[in-house]
């Protein structure tokens, strides 16, 4: 089928209404409390549908339902552990985060350590954050390939995606430069709304098209096992198992939302530290009945194409969903499910660049030019923010060339988690350990992953926890045991 102009102009009114929308948010903010927290005036609830949101990618929207098509609903495993995570990150490093005027998670690095431990974890959130974040936003070239193939037939390739990501990465930019925290986190909320209802939208429409409906999509799905959800075989190197996902779903998580910038930027938005805690929790909540929405599609997905067999393979399952809005929905349809998946695109996007800024300027400036005025610093904020969609804009390029788009992402992500959340653990659950013990600790975890994702079979899922216990360990045992790493704790920031 194809989308038609009516589609187009479907999508063309989503992408400017969403920068409009942002942008009723611009104020001149007087402090980087404003413009990188709000101000903490957001409610606890837009807070929790906002950290669902900055979750949420296209490759998550695209790549889920792409793994339930080809296998079954063990990824829900994972899921499970990021509850647990959960928990952990209110019991252990939210009480942390409020005791102080803290902006960046790296900033109570300083107060336990001292300033070269905090540079080195908020540099190693950079690198990853945006290597990670680039192979995101080359989703959304994947999609648009697809929707506009037929349009876009006179263009190469690397034109076509270069399009792509620059579109989508100039419109997000410009609600995110000019409204910061406070625009990020009304944004993701309406995108949020945009991208399930899409995905409500489709499944109601396989149900529709295919003969018998719901009965035929559980009685074909259920014969090739596609809603199995459990595997508690002891298998290490089988990627999505209970134990590999309780345990690294759980190490996972609480380094994802304990110890980076991009979700610990919103619970510090929070009014108070109940309201911060209260918000991660739902939003776990939210994100398990999301993924588990986005397995759905996929195995519903696996019966429709059962029944109507696709004329020529789909290649990588990333484009299974996007190929099924763009040849199977209703024209009008198909373009509110494209801009969908590119409001999930959009919302990450702006909480990468809004997260990539605070920690260049609190972290990085604020240190070496502690004299420059409040104003100056804001205004350098935004510069950041232009700086960082450049970035991300070349990191996309560059990952056209990655694989299956959802797990390179985070594997990527959890090779550096592994050695930042243990040094965060260093800190909050031992008195001993000392900022060049941590050090060390730190750089043996991150070589430890590095190893493991390049030159071993096992599976993501275990990166964090190896690289975690391997960073605590070695910190620890060299503050403890080699006295040369033993000094006296950092003064507070």
């Amino acid at each position: 089928m194809g989308l038609n102009k009516f589609d187009l102009l479907v999508v063309l009114a989503y992408l400017l209404g969403v920068t409009l929308f942002g942008l009723r948010f611009r104020n001149h903010d007087r402090s980087l409390k404003d413009y990188f927290l709000a101000d903490k005036s957001i409610p606890w609830w837009a807070i929790s549908l906002s950290i669902v949101a900055a979750e949420t990618s296209t490759l998550t929207i695209i790549s889920v339902p792409g793994l339930a098509y080809e296998k079954d609903f063990r990824f829900l495993q994972l899921v499970l552990g990021y509850l647990v995570g959960r928990a952990i990150v209110c019991w252990l490093l939210i009480p942390q985060y409020f005791r102080g005027e803290l902006v960046t998670a790296y900033q109570l690095i300083h107060r336990r350590f001292g300033p070269k431990l905090r540079l080195l974890t908020a540099g190693l959130f950079l690198v990853t954050r945006a290597a990670a974040e680039g192979v995101r936003v080359f989703a959304v070239a994947i999609v648009v390939a697809i929707a506009l193939g037929s349009l876009l037939s006179g263009v190469g390739d690397f034109g076509r995606d270069v399009a792509a990501i620059a579109i989508v990465s100039l419109l997000t930019l410009i609600y995110t430069f000019e409204g910061g925290m406070t625009a990020v986190i009304w944004t993701d909320v309406l995108q949020l709304a945009i991208y399930l209802s899409g995905t409500l939208i489709g499944l109601f429409t396989i149900v529709h098209q295919l003969p018998g409906g719901w009965s035929t999509i559980h009685s074909t799905a259920a014969a090739a096992n596609k809603f199995r959800i459990f595997d508690f075989s002891m298998d290490f190197y089988t990627t999505y198992t209970f134990w590999s996902g309780l345990v690294g779903g759980a190490f996972l998580t609480t380094a994802t939302h304990g110890t980076d910038q991009l979700i610990v930027q919103r619970l510090l938005a929070a009014k108070t530290e109940r309201q911060s805690k209260i918000a991660l929790m739902m939003s776990g909540l939210a994100v398990f009945a999301q993924f588990w929405l986005f397995l759905l599609l996929g195995a519903m997905l696996f019966a429709f194409y059962k029944q109507f067999p696709p004329l020529s393979p789909f290649g990588p399952t990333d484009r299974i969903f996007p190929s099924f809005v763009v040849t199977q929905m209703p024209h009008g349809t198909s373009g509110l499910l494209i801009s969908a998946i590119l409001a999930a695109a959009m919302s990450n996007l702006s909480a990468a660049l809004n997260s990539l800024s605070s920690t260049t300027i609190v972290d990085f400036y604020s240190r070496w030019r502690p004299q420059s005025c409040e104003a100056h610093r804001v205004r350098l904020s935004r510069i950041a923010t232009l700086g960082w969609a450049a970035a991300l804009f070349v990191l996309a390029i560059v990952a056209r060339h990655g694989g299956r788009v959802l797990e390179v992402g985070l594997s990527i992500a959890s090779v550096a988690y592994g050695s930042l959340l243990g040094v965060f653990l260093l800190g909050v659950l031992t008195e001993r350990a000392s900022e060049r013990g941590a050090m060390l600790g730190m750089l043996i975890g991150l070589v430890l992953n590095l190893y493991w994702w390049r030159f071993t079979h096992v599976p993501f899922p275990w990166y964090v926890p190896l690289g975690s216990i391997a960073t605590f360990a070695v910190g620890y045992a060299a503050s403890v045991l080699l006295p040369r790493f033993a000094v006296s704790q950092a003064p507070e920031d």
